[in-house]
């Protein structure tokens, strides 16, 4: 596995805050969990999980409509 493969971005009013990458997929989604618990409630958060080895958005925080 690729370390820093899975890359966390958190977003606020379209401005970055907070960048994290890691190699395994189950740490990224914990700390993508906790980034909401901690940070969803700044005005326009939004936390994006990908996976840039194959360039795959796997999930977003909200859910896009």
């Amino acid at each position: 596995m690729t370390v820093g493969r899975f890359h966390l971005t958190l977003t606020a009013d379209g401005r970055p805050l907070m960048h994290g990458w890691w190699g395994s997929e189950a740490t990224a989604r914990r700390k993508l969990a906790a980034w909401i618990g901690e940070h969803g409630d700044r005005p326009g958060a939004r936390v994006t999980l990908v996976d840039e080895e194959t360039g795959s958005v796997l999930t977003e925080w909200p859910t896009p409509p």
